[in-house]
């Protein structure tokens, strides 16, 4: 195996780490919101606190990997947010965890950025497919695990313990990442056997340009549509699942986890696949195809407003498949816009705008379900987001992306209509 596929290995084990962590809030908020008498209100504010942090450092810490490298952002930002995710255990009230999410926002949002500029230097564009839907998956199975084990510590010995045990458990990750990742910046690739690209903007760069651009307007939103049904169903599903339709704590774990384990599989297959289909027809038009497809699917989740308890397995597994081809697709399609160098900045950019969807989702949903605690508007609301999404990605269409990647690498193009 070569070294690249190595360190691909250990991005996808440590995003699985980081949405464990991430995600491990989530399963205990029913105990929490007992343990401190927490409205669903106050609870969507702590859930929503993570992203806070996670959203302004998006922007910084991308600068901080094209200009530092992967290895040590990586490996500081782990550490931290390892030690700030197993602290959760020693909270005294809802303030405490507030606090520690913002610091666990800070840490993770080098997770994202290191990972995709790791796969933009040492894929091409047409081969991208497959590792970016290794990395998606990571985001899948992460969840997924974390919902069957966080369950598991929940259920046996309470959250505190389950934050302690799954924040301090995954340190293993760190000497194996400093050991099998070389230093260098992100853009010096681990089999990159060509000089560094250098980049400069255009003379006729402005903000002005790409503020008016439709392309830019529609990937954002794009970018915060599907997100928000995203961070919806890690922020609250496992509430819904046993507030709403009477699973137990183990229920919901083994529910949850079935559905985005399936969901990884299914990913990488779909990537793959994209790949091949990228190779015959270019890779902006399948990467458009198969993003808009996805994202169609999600809406299978809104079949949950009129449908038995029993049907909540299959129509949460089709749904979240459809949202993992959509997400991969998407995320290859950005990290193939800009050139090299200003893959973390472009990718922080757009990770703060979906990241500002983490912010509404969950203080959104806690203020529509009220104290009756009634889901059925808040996932509508959700599970329309991705369909938008789907027509903003056919808007903005494979011939447009061209002409944004070609305005990005300061090659002359025709003006958009």
């Amino acid at each position: 195996m070569s070294r690249r596929w190595i360190v691909l290995a250990l991005i996808f084990l440590g995003i699985v780490i980081n949405y464990i962590d991430r995600g491990n809030l989530s399963i205990a908020a029913p105990a929490i919101m007992g343990d401190f008498r927490l409205s669903p209100a106050t609870m969507g504010m702590v859930l929503s606190a993570f992203f806070w942090t996670y959203a302004i450092f998006q922007i910084p810490s991308g600068t901080i990997v094209d200009r530092v490298g992967i290895r040590g952002s990586y490996a500081a930002g782990f550490l931290l947010w390892s030690l700030a995710s197993a602290a959760i255990a020693l909270s005294r009230n809802s303030r405490d965890i507030v606090g520690l999410r913002m610091v666990l926002g800070i840490a993770e949002s080098v997770a994202p950025l290191a990972s995709l500029a790791f796969i933009r230097s040492n894929f091409e564009g047409k081969d991208q497919g497959l590792p970016t839907s290794i990395y998606i998956s990571g985001q899948n199975i992460g969840p997924a695990v974390g919902a069957l084990v966080g369950s598991l510590l929940l259920d046996r010995w309470g959250w505190r313990l389950m934050f302690a045990i799954t924040g301090l458990g995954a340190l293993f990750w760190l000497p194996a990442w400093l050991i099998a990742t070389p230093s260098g910046r992100a853009r010096a690739a681990v089999e990159e056997k060509k000089p560094a690209e250098e980049f400069s903007w255009p003379p006729w760069w402005s903000w002005r340009m790409l503020l008016t651009s439709r392309i830019f307007w529609l990937m954002s939103l794009a970018t915060f549509l599907s997100s928000y049904y995203w961070y919806f169903v890690l922020t609250w599903v496992p509430s819904y699942l046993i507030l709403s339709r009477g699973f137990s704590t183990l229920g919901m774990g083994r529910l949850v986890s079935v559905g985005l384990f399936i969901m990884a599989i299914v990913n990488v297959l779909a990537g793959s696949a994209a790949d091949k289909v990228a190779a015959r027809i270019g890779v902006f038009r399948a990467r458009v195809i198969f993003g808009a497809a996805g994202w169609g699917g999600t809406a299978t989740i809104l079949l949950l407003l009129v449908t038995d308890r029993q049907w909540t397995l299959p129509i949460f597994t089709l749904a979240m498949c459809a949202t993992g081809i959509g997400n991969s697709s998407y995320w290859s399609i950005s990290q193939h816009l800009p050139p090299k160098n200003l893959v973390g900045r472009t990718i922080g950019f757009l990770n703060t705008v979906s990241v500002m969807a983490g912010i509404v989702a969950p203080l959104t949903t806690g203020f529509i379900l009220g104290p009756q605690k009634h889901f059925g508007p808040a996932i509508f609301v959700a599970g329309v987001g991705p369909v938008l999404a789907a027509l903003c990605l056919l808007l903005a269409g494979a011939k447009g992306l061209d002409q944004m990647k070609a305005r990005l690498a300061g090659e002359p193009v025709e003006m958009e209509a």
